[in-house]
């Protein structure tokens, strides 16, 4: 195993990889990180879990619409699954609206 040292939003993170996959994961992390930062910066959600639930939302979005032609996603548009996905920001938001007056 190998050991790599990430930033993801200005995080420091150490993951373990296999042997020849540093690649493949720093690619990964660009990604996420670039993901995560678009939403930041948008600034209509505050709160990294927040954020990376949604970075996550859309990136299993992305990854459902190409990789199965026949699945639950093969039917909607890309601007579909985007309003999909902020109907489920709207949601995450009003469950964890709680949450944030308890800290």
């Amino acid at each position: 195993m190998s050991q790599l040292s990430v930033n993801i939003m200005g995080q420091p993170y150490t993951l373990a990889c296999k042997e020849g996959e540093e690649k493949a994961l720093q690619e990964a992390v660009a990604y996420l990180d670039g993901k995560m930062s678009a939403i930041r910066d948008a600034g209509k959600i505050r709160g990294n879990d927040r954020i990376a639930v949604i970075a996550a939302l859309g990136i299993a979005a992305e990854l459902l619409g190409s990789k199965a032609p026949a699945g639950p996603l093969s039917d909607l548009t890309m601007s579909e699954v985007k309003q999909n996905i902020t109907a489920m920001h709207t949601v995450l938001d009003e469950a964890l609206a709680a949450q944030e007056d308890l800290f």
